[in-house]
């Protein structure tokens, strides 16, 4: 997709952080909007944000977890704006504990959100894309929100790691998939480093977080320093790698140095982690 303008973008999560500023980078470019997210004033908020610039806006409150509140949603939209070119699979929530110290209700409340929303996002959207990305002279794009949790493993984060990896696995799998068979559309995924929303705030959070070294009422405060790109330089970054057809995204500089971790023997950086985890529980 080389020029946004005149196309529609769908896109959950949408009543804050990225998912906001991805709205509004958006309209600003001329494309129409339909958005979600399960914030009912967070959502508001952003459709006026976007609003006069000369493009159809549309709202809806789902849960991405919902199955069939997703397919529903996504007929909607291509009935309401004569077709969507884009689904970006953006909202997503964090659990801090460990895996012994997770609830098998969080872990799967995670993983409903974070991975099954995913999946639910690009099955309901793609047969829609893949009409846009036939009549149209641009192919179509599904956009998946994994993090640099889903390059190298933190502890303390198990269920997020478990859904950001299968994040990155299933659309690295489906562009292999698409591209075999020429299909009229492409997928990318991004990996976000510390991005200043709200995620960290509306966090569940457990004191097991203590046994690797964190406390988890210093959560959002760690996470606030080390977050240190904007939701809107963000944005601009996604945006551009869906003009450039890339297969995955790094956010923000830190993002980088994930990256090159990820990419090290497994040991060598665990072994950092663990180190740094024994000396905070001194």
């Amino acid at each position: 997709m080389k020029n946004f303008r005149g196309t529609t973008a769908a896109i959950t999560g949408a009543g804050s952080g990225i998912g906001r500023a991805l709205a509004i980078d958006l309209a600003q470019r001329g494309a129409n909007l339909a958005i979600s997210d399960v914030d009912d004033s967070g959502l508001a908020e952003t459709v006026g944000l976007c609003e006069g610039h000369a493009v159809k806006v549309t709202s809806q409150h789902l849960d991405v977890a919902d199955r069939d509140a997703m397919f529903e949603w996504a007929d909607d939209v291509a009935n309401q704006h004569d077709g969507v070119n884009m689904i970006v699979n953006n909202a997503g929530v964090t659990l801090g504990a460990t895996f012994e110290g997770s609830s098998i209700d969080d872990f799967e409340w995670l993983m409903n959100i974070n991975f099954w929303g995913v999946v639910h996002g690009t099955q309901a959207f793609l047969p829609h894309l893949r009409a846009a990305g036939d009549a149209g002279p641009e192919h179509s794009h599904v956009v998946n929100i994994s993090s640099v949790f889903g390059l190298v493993s933190i502890p303390g984060q198990s269920a997020y790691n478990a859904a950001k990896f299968a994040v990155r696995g299933f659309t690295d799998a489906l562009r292999i998939e698409l591209e075999i068979e020429r299909a009229p559309v492409s997928t990318t995924t991004i990996h976000p480093g510390g991005i200043k929303t709200n995620i960290a705030r509306n966090a569940r959070l457990t004191d097991s977080m203590h046994d690797v070294g964190a406390e988890a009422s210093d959560f959002t405060t760690e996470f606030d320093k080390l977050a240190r790109t904007t939701p809107e330089k963000a944005a601009r970054q996604i945006l551009k790698a869906v003009e450039r057809n890339r297969r995955r995204a790094l956010i923000g500089p830190d993002a980088v140095l994930f990256d090159i971790a990820s990419r090290l023997p497994a040991g060598l950086y665990q072994r950092a982690l663990i180190a740094g985890g024994r000396r905070e529980l001194k």
